[in-house]
């Protein structure tokens, strides 16, 4: 009987090496399916803010979730026959966007104060609002609004935000004046 003859070290080294780079790979491959698992994941629940116009410079696609934010123009706000539909503007005092919300608005929402609706536009370029977002006092305005208003003319850098009473005073198509 003969003995079977010991395979080389050279092909004992080779396969090993053949057979750590499979499972490299195959890790490598694990890590870059799940990370794009990951990353599909949240592209589908990031919610990115908007003024009016940004909407009016780049409307986002129909159906896209996204966060809007300013003033509710006065004279905008109109109530449904069953009083669950509220139709009403938002503006930065350059563009505004139409907003339909069905459901109870909170308690601080009313004509000329800020405010941040959360929703998508439909294809007609109305924003249908699922939730609504009022600022809780006097003093308070979301950081969005406070930008947007700031890039749109109504507030400029360095000053105090507007007081509140000159914020009803926004109407549609009335462009800042500079100094005011």
């Amino acid at each position: 009987m003969s003995t079977p003859a010991p395979k080389p070290a050279r092909t004992l080294a080779a396969t090993r090496r053949r057979r750590r780079l499979w499972l490299l790979l195959l890790a490598g491959l694990g890590l870059g399916s799940a990370t794009a698992l990951t990353l599909a994941a949240f592209q589908d629940n990031l919610v990115f803010f908007h003024s009016p116009s940004d909407i009016a410079a780049k409307p986002p696609r129909p159906g896209q979730a996204i966060r809007i934010g300013g003033l509710v123009e006065a004279g905008s706000v109109a109530r449904g026959e069953a009083g669950h539909e509220i139709r009403f503007r938002i503006t930065d005092g350059a563009h505004e966007v139409p907003v339909v919300y069905q459901g109870v608005l909170p308690d601080l929402f009313r004509e000329g104060q800020g405010v941040v609706a959360n929703g998508a536009l439909d294809p007609s370029g109305v924003f249908r609002a699922r939730e609504i977002l009022a600022r809780h006092d006097e003093t308070y305005m979301p950081p969005e609004v406070a930008d947007a208003l700031k890039r749109s003319g109504h507030w400029q850098y360095g000053e105090p935000p507007p007081p509140a009473a000159s914020w009803n005073t926004l109407e549609p198509g009335r462009a800042p004046r500079p100094g005011s």
